[in-house]
């Protein structure tokens, strides 16, 4: 069976020495939130997604969701998980007290996260998406809903949904054919199908709220092919009145689960929306005046905050399933032995060394590690930006932009990564790792999946480079590239620093020359940067995280030069911060030159 342990100490590192949260008191919920308290939060959480989820992850893949006579059923131990789940408040960690919460800072609900999706993917998908549904609807709800639906959701008795994807109809958002029609009670009659719903029908509750996008006609029942008429809906499972009661079961049906290649024991719907019962969240549309152009209806803003959240949290399952793969093939690659050392036996007297000194596996153990603590240190930096963003804080402005910057380039590149390694550790093992019984090829086929749900990672980069870039004049992009020159500019002159200053310094100068060709191309021909985005996402994540690392080293280095705390800890922090910086950073201009080389060629393939 494949083991999991929480990387409790590279949060603490994280939290108290790169993030320095104990600086952070003005922040939201931060008021309150000691070491000690971090800590018991973050062992009792490694504990129970060590002991709970991590058992049942690969019985839950071979097994997967069931559907049967219209009703699906997780597999065995999931009910009994999440029950236990909840009862430990696992899920309402990050919730507002005033619906039961415990107002933790999503930091460290990250964290919490992070763990819970390493230990079982498809299970933590449940609470998760839950999660995110009860933002939104904290966020656009009527008060009766705060007050009777969101504590529900809050505590897990209810677990929520996002339904966005038709069967035609994916990131094209304009062909939705899904129809909600105004009653004279306020309320609307839904009908369409929605496909992919994550935990869109299940029995770990008794209600599910599915917060679904769908089109209002106009009066004359035609419904247009743009974003004008768009609205975001709550639409439970089960009915609910206003004070908190559950009635007759909604016009809500699942059609069946979807046959995956991974996260198998996650119940993927087909749910069919019949004349459902559904609440408008947020503003209606209003009709455009004669002449005035259509735009997108405020009624998108919802759903768009419900799934950058989404996006922040499939990014970090990027990192999850690197961190689990990893952890296996590590542990596999100090067990298994075959051959010998290149420079002569390292164990004599056995038949053969271990793999581990062999350095192609080395290196393999070492792209993943190095990812893993790089994109953690970035995902949570970004993190303590959205907590800045949402306060009254100074710095709120910047921390929207390079928020809004990184949402895209964490769901994508970490994703992308994620994946890379979960292949490389599952090639750590040769041909074990393709077999089923040791659960490497799980983590693979588990992957895949997060590059191409949550908006596909080229999507993503699509959205960084044609709408990310330009906003507000270019001000993220500065914000970001100003960031990662002072860093440069206080660090150049410490002569230890060097080994990572110099390469951040290089792949930060293909970055803003790519960012520069971008700007004066695009405009004149979009398919440029249509072309160069995927690649221009890479290269930003590998800056932003070769920054992580150029001060993580600073820090190890100080730790080393005091002889205070693990010394290991931080040899392998600075070995790790080498690595990026000779393997990774050298990709910046050759990625750089892709991105210059335009479109012509890739437009010429018909």
């Amino acid at each position: 069976m494949p083991i999991y342990r929480a990387p409790i100490d590279d949060f603490r590192f994280v939290l108290h020495e790169l993030l320095e949260v104990e600086r952070h008191r003005d922040l939201p919920y931060f008021g309150e939130l000691s070491a000690d308290l971090i800590d018991d939060i973050l062992t009792n959480a490694a504990r129970f997604c060590e002991e709970v989820l991590q058992p049942i992850n690969q019985s839950g893949d071979e097994e997967g969701a069931h559907f049967e006579n219209g009703v699906v059923r997780t597999p065995k131990g999931f009910k009994e998980a999440y029950r236990a789940y909840c009862e430990a408040g696992w899920g309402s960690m990050a919730g507002p007290q005033s619906a039961g919460g415990a107002g933790m800072p999503m930091l460290i609900s990250m964290m919490v996260a992070e763990m819970a999706q390493s230990a079982n993917q498809s299970f933590a998908m449940y609470p998760g998406l839950t999660s995110a549904a009860a933002m939104a609807l904290h966020a656009t709800g009527a008060e009766w809903m705060k007050a009777s639906i969101l504590p529900k959701m809050i505590s897990g008795e209810w677990c929520g949904t996002m339904c966005l994807t038709e069967p035609h109809c994916g990131t094209d958002l304009r062909l939705m054919k899904t129809r909600a029609i105004e009653q004279p009670d306020g309320t609307y009659r839904m009908s369409g199908t929605k496909i992919f719903i994550s935990g869109g029908d299940h029995d770990l509750t008794d209600n599910i709220i599915h917060m679904v996008i769908a089109k209002i006609p106009e009066e004359n029942g035609h419904i247009q092919d743009d974003l004008s008429t768009v609205n975001f809906f709550m639409v439970p499972k089960f009915l609910v009145s206003e004070d908190g009661k559950m009635g007759a079961r909604n016009a809500v049906n699942t059609g069946g689960i979807e046959k995956k290649m991974g996260i198998k024991a996650q119940a993927t719907c087909v749910l069919n929306f019949d004349e459902a019962v559904a609440f408008r969240l947020g503003p209606k549309p209003t009709p455009p005046k004669p002449g005035e152009k259509r735009s997108a209806s405020a009624g998108m803003a919802g759903m768009f905050g419900m799934m950058n959240a989404a996006r922040l949290g499939v990014g970090i399952q990027g990192i999850s399933v690197a961190e689990v793969a990893y952890q296996n093939a590590y542990a596999y690659a100090h067990e298994r032995r075959v051959g010998r050392a290149l420079t002569g036996p390292m164990d004599p007297d056995q038949p053969a060394d271990l793999e581990i000194v062999h350095p192609d596996v080395k290196r393999m153990l070492l792209h993943g590690r190095s990812f893993i603590e790089g994109a953690r240190a970035l995902a949570m930096w970004t993190t303590m930006n959205m907590t800045v963003a949402s306060s009254n804080h100074p710095d709120k402005a910047k921390a929207e932009l390079l928020t809004d910057l990184m949402t895209p380039v964490i769901k994508a590149f970490f994703t992308d990564m994620g994946y890379e390694v979960a292949n490389m550790s599952m090639q750590v093992w040769g041909g074990h790792g393709y077999i089923r019984d040791n659960g490497m090829e799980q983590f693979v086929r588990d992957g895949r999946i997060n590059q191409t749900y949550e908006g596909a990672n080229g999507v993503q980069a699509m959205d960084l480079v044609g709408r990310k870039l330009a906003r507000k004049g270019g001000a993220a992009p500065m914000a970001l590239l100003q960031e990662i020159n002072s860093f440069i500019a206080e660090s150049k002159d410490d002569a230890a620093m060097a080994p990572f200053v110099g390469p951040l310094e290089r792949g930060l100068s293909s970055l803003q020359q790519a960012t520069m060709w971008l700007a004066s191309h695009a405009m004149h021909n979009p398919n440029d940067a249509g072309a160069g985005a995927v690649d221009y996402l890479r290269l930003m994540g590998i800056v932003c995280v070769g920054w992580m690392w150029a001060r993580m080293a600073k820090i190890a280095q100080t730790k080393l030069a005091k002889a205070e705390g693990n010394t290991e800890f931080y040899k392998a922090k600075l070995v790790s911060a080498r690595y990026w910086m000779e393997r990774m950073i050298p990709e910046c201009p050759m990625l750089g030159e892709r991105i210059a080389a335009g479109s012509e060629t890739i437009m010429a393939f018909v």
